[in-house]
């Protein structure tokens, strides 16, 4: 539905955003990369993934393109809701994660608060094709693959 904001930071703390846009302040919630990434700027273009439940509409943010499209990948792990995947990405930087996937390392993924074993495992085996066939594993240098979870 929102594909970013573009506006003046209006507050910026480790869990949120809130993004005036000509008037309209838009709350984000955030992981603490982005976070990391916008505390020092006082207005920019923040991506934007809309949640819709039964009981909330939730807008998440993102300081790039890349990470959003990590989180979009991790919500569709079963068992890994949006509040999940901004906790994953708020304990690892995307390269983490991505590097983490690719060579088959779960543990690295079950160092995150919350992550268990079967957790990290599923995410690594739901992902590892998906990564694979958007060709995110190309961003991460080549190193020993792992061939068992």
């Amino acid at each position: 539905m929102y594909d970013y904001f573009e506006g003046r930071f209006a507050e910026i703390n480790p869990a949120y955003i809130v993004v005036d846009c000509h008037g309209v302040g838009y709350y984000l919630h955030v992981s603490l990369n982005t976070f990391t990434k916008l505390k020092d700027k006082p207005q920019g273009r923040i991506f934007v993934h809309h949640v819709v439940r039964e009981d909330a509409q939730l807008l998440y943010g993102f300081a790039d393109e890349s990470e959003r499209r990590l989180f979009r990948l991790l919500i569709t792990v079963s068992g890994v809701g949006s509040n999940t995947a901004r906790l994953i990405l708020s304990s690892l930087s995307t390269y983490e994660i991505k590097q983490a996937i690719s060579n088959r390392d779960a543990g690295v993924l079950q160092r995150v608060k919350g992550i268990g074993l079967k957790s990290a495992q599923r995410i690594v085996i739901d992902l590892f094709d998906k990564i694979d066939k958007e060709g995110i594993i190309e961003d991460i240098p080549s190193t020993d693959r792992k061939s068992v979870v």
